[in-house]
């Protein structure tokens, strides 16, 4: 069983903003699939799918990005799921938008989402697809991430959705290294 996991911040005021890349791109995968996340348990929303014979759910945690690690965790006791197979999509101030990256593992790099995970899953070395939102020193970086989708990075996200959906659905065929290999460009 495979936990996908897209990190954002419940509630309408959050729709359509940097932080909430994750929760755009899970919803993405979801309709691609053909089921709603429209369950509900500990404090997160989720679908459940199969996807090349294997159970996947899909999770958009609902207690804040900054405290995700709290139902990411209920999830994995509940459903006895591997470390190996989660799979993080989050956004990322350290990357251009319109970029992306794929991990094995690594540190938060400052994400309070990421560093509230760690804490709750013991490590760092869990699965990730970063999503750049760039960063603009000139505002406060909470009011960036929280701040809505300009028209030119919406168009630019949305070309961007159709690769990280081209990525999910490899994640199911090929193994983890091949699909750093083939998709993060230097």
């Amino acid at each position: 069983m495979k936990l996908i996991v897209g990190l954002g911040n419940p509630g309408r005021e959050y729709e359509n903003t940097r932080h909430n890349i994750g929760f755009r791109m899970i919803d993405q995968f979801a309709s691609k699939l053909g089921v709603t996340i429209n369950k509900s348990k500990f404090n997160g929303l989720y679908a459940e799918a199969v996807v090349n014979q294997e159970k996947v759910i899909l999770l958009k945690p609902q207690s804040y990005i900054n405290l995700s690690g709290e139902v990411i965790r209920k999830f994995v006791d509940f459903y006895k799921i591997s470390i190996d197979d989660i799979l993080i999509i989050h956004d990322d101030l350290d990357l251009p938008v319109g970029v992306y990256k794929i991990k094995q593992k690594g540190s938060s790099g400052g994400h309070n989402g990421l560093k509230n995970i760690e804490l709750h899953l013991g490590t760092q070395d869990y699965k990730r697809i970063k999503i750049g939102i760039s960063n603009n020193k000139n505002i406060d970086t909470k009011d960036y991430v929280l701040g809505k989708l300009s028209k030119e990075e919406e168009t630019i996200f949305h070309k961007i959705e159709e690769m990280i959906l081209v990525i999910l659905d490899d994640y199911f065929q090929v193994s983890f290294s091949e699909l750093m290999s083939k998709y993060n460009h230097r």
